[in-house]
């Protein structure tokens, strides 16, 4: 699902995108300058690898997602310590941030629950 930087204003804008057993659901709002905030709830099952045995499991996910999206290059200020995702095309991919959230999550190390138990 992508949204239109252009068509995003004080008015929340909800969305909602699902991907297997992954929910991702939240809202999108005009902050300041070209930034978009994205408030959102990552829920629900990915498959991981075990950080321990390698062994794939199913790894429960509920987080709270916030960062700003950028139409543009963000310049940054030294004093402020944002989370700042840059589109050049205007536009919010959401399927594309769904990905790179999950793979965030499981760059952490995880246990599978024969290793938790060990």
């Amino acid at each position: 699902m992508k949204i239109k930087l252009i068509k995003i204003g004080k008015t929340p804008i909800d969305f909602e995108v699902k991907s297997d057993e992954i929910t991702f659901k939240g809202y999108l709002e005009y902050d300041s300058g070209k930034l978009i905030l994205l408030r959102a709830n990552l829920s629900g099952f990915t498959l991981c690898e075990c950080s321990r045995c390698g062994e794939e499991f199913k790894l429960k996910v509920d987080e709270k997602i916030e960062f700003f999206i950028c139409d543009g290059v963000f310049d940054s200020d030294a004093s402020m310590d944002l989370d700042v995702v840059e589109s050049f095309d205007s536009t919010a991919d959401l399927d594309e941030l769904l990905i790179s959230e999950l793979e965030l999550i499981k760059s952490d190390y995880h246990s599978c629950e024969n290793c938790k138990t060990e």
